[in-house]
């Protein structure tokens, strides 16, 4: 039986799959907080403290985008990715993605003010969220822009947070201008993405570099939810200093 040599290139649906199966087996929609929440079995406790600590992640976003685009000298890229930084950031009195998380948290019974101040985000959150903008500023600038093809398994998972928060948490209504946005931004952003890696992982090697960054960036945000859920789910130990549920 012939093998497949590790230096053959991968073509571009091959790629596509590979990156696919990495979203199946490790893209957090399969974390136990998220499946907690999307049974409706989350108070309005636990849903303060994701939508707080989750407004870290949210708020770097754009600084993230910001350093992929100081890393390209190719302007038809830079034009292209910029909108990221746009859709978070807002533009002309519309507001981004910043501005409608930030809605959402007040949804929950938090003050805009408590969440910006991220003063109670959980250290391990906080260490995720920074070690994703280490990963984009140092490694290539193919791997960095490979950690943002998470975005070609959000729509699913947002579709589903959509119909279970409205669902389980009606409270929630008012803050979910977030979501409906993402459900075509970032199908769009993941096109995008996809067909610049493709493209640009010449090699066998830079197209498996591609696949460990996004399998890299599913740990990030794996690692947010394991934080949430050790001090707020089991066994409930949030550190020092961290946002705390009896005192919301």
């Amino acid at each position: 039986m012939s093998t497949i040599s590790s230096d053959v290139l991968l073509s571009t649906e091959e790629l596509r799959a590979r990156l696919v199966a990495v979203g199946q087996e490790r893209y957090h929609h399969k974390h136990p907080f998220h499946l907690l929440m999307h049974e409706g079995r989350l108070t309005r406790s636990q849903m303060q403290a994701w939508a707080l600590n989750r407004y870290y992640y949210q708020s770097q976003i754009p600084v993230k985008d910001a350093i992929i685009l100081s890393r390209s000298n190719d302007a038809v890229f830079r034009r292209s990715w910029r909108k990221r930084i746009v859709d978070h950031d807002g533009v002309d009195g519309q507001p981004g993605g910043i501005e409608k998380w930030l809605r959402l948290a007040e949804a929950t019974g938090l003050t805009a003010a408590r969440v910006l101040s991220t003063a109670e985000i959980l250290p391990g959150v906080r260490y995720a969220v920074d070690a994703y903008l280490q990963l984009v500023g140092q490694r290539s600038p193919l791997e960095a822009v490979a950690s943002s093809l998470t975005e070609m398994f959000s729509r699913d998972l947002i579709s589903l947070r959509l119909d279970a928060l409205r669902q389980h948490y009606p409270w929630l209504e008012s803050g979910l201008a977030y979501f409906t946005a993402r459900l075509t931004q970032a199908p769009e952003d993941a096109e995008f993405a996809f067909d610049w890696v493709a493209s640009h992982a010449g090699t066998r090697e830079d197209q498996e570099l591609a696949i460990g960054a996004l399998k890299d960036k599913c740990a990030i945000l794996w690692a947010q939810l394991d934080a949430l859920y050790y001090s707020y789910i089991e066994p409930g130990w949030p550190p020092p200093g961290a946002f705390r549920m009896e005192t919301a």
